[in-house]
C-alpha cells in the first residue's frame, strides 16, 4: 500500500521520501519505481517510533528537496493473537509504531508543512478500529487512537493551512498476498461493491486528499471499504 500511494503521488507531481524498516532491496525497488515515473525519490531507513530517527528522516527530506508538502503516516504492524497471547511488549510494539510514529512525524514536519501553503497529512487507519476483532486488540486500539489523533491534529494544523485526514481501508488485496491474509479478507459477496479493494483504491483517495480540490476537507475519517461498513 505504501508503494502504491507513493507511486500515485508521484504521478501527481510529487517527489517522494520513503521511510523503511529493514528490507534494503525492497526500498531500492521502490525508489526505482518512483524514478521510472519521472520523479525523484529517496528511501531512508528509520523507525518512526524513534524521535531521533524521525529527526534524521525529516532532515533528509529537507536537505534533498527543501520542503515537505505531504505527510502520509502508513507505518503499522498487524499481528494476530487473542488477549491471553498478547504480551504488554507486543501491545506496545503496535501502538508505538502507529501512534508514536504519527505524533513524532507530525511534530517534526510541522514547520515545513505550515510553510508549504498546501500542506496535507493523511493517516492510514484500519477497519478493525470500527468493527473490532478479537484477534487484533492491539491493532484495533492503535487504529482507533489514530482517528482521535487525526481530529486533534486537524484542530491544531487548521489555522496553519494544513489539512489532516484519515483514510480507513476495508479488505484490500495485493499481489503476493499470502493465503492466510486472503482468508482474513471479507468475502467479495459480503461487500456491496462485490469485490475486494485494491491498493490503488487507497492510493487514489490519498492523492485526492493531498490535492488542491480537497483544501476544505479536514478532520475526517474517510472509509474506503466498498460499503462493508457504512457510517
Amino acid at each position: 500500500m505504501g508503494l502504491a500511494i507513493s507511486e500515485e503521488l508521484a504521478r501527481g507531481g510529487a517527489d517522494i521520501v520513503m521511510a523503511y524498516g529493514s528490507d534494503h532491496a525492497q526500498a531500492a525497488r521502490a525508489v526505482a519505481a518512483i524514478k521510472a515515473l519521472g520523479r525523484q525519490a529517496i528511501a531512508v531507513q528509520a523507525d518512526v517510533a524513534d524521535p531521533e530517527a524521525v529527526r534524521q528522516l525529516v532532515a533528509a527530506a529537507r536537505s534533498r528537496f527543501g520542503r515537505v508538502d505531504i505527510l502520509v503516516n502508513n507505518a503499522a504492524k498487524r499481528p494476530h493473537g487473542r488477549l491471553g497471547e498478547i504480551s504488554l511488549d507486543a501491545f506496545h510494539a503496535v501502538t508505538r509504531l502507529v501512534l508514536d510514529g504519527c505524533f513524532l512525524c507530525a511534530r517534526e514536519c510541522e514547520a515545513l508543512l505550515a510553510a508549504s501553503g498546501q500542506g496535507a497529512i493523511i493517516n492510514i487507519g484500519g477497519l478493525m478500529a470500527q468493527l473490532g476483532q478479537a484477534e487484533t486488540l492491539h491493532v484495533s486500539a492503535a487504529k482507533h487512537g489514530l482517528i482521535g489523533m487525526t481530529r486533534s491534529l486537524a484542530q491544531h494544523f487548521g489555522p496553519l493551512g494544513v489539512t489532516v485526514n484519515c483514510v480507513t481501508p476495508g479488505s484490500i488485496g495485493a499481489a503476493g498476498d499470502s493465503a492466510e491474509r486472503r482468508a482474513r479478507q471479507h468475502p467479495a459477496e459480503q461487500t456491496p461493491m462485490r469485490r475486494v479493494g485494491t491498493v490503488e483504491d487507497i492510493a487514489g483517495v490519498v492523492r485526492a486528499l493531498a490535492g488542491p480540490s480537497f483544501r476544505f476537507v479536514t478532520g475526517q475519517n474517510i472509509q474506503v471499504n466498498g460499503g462493508i461498513h457504512m457510517v
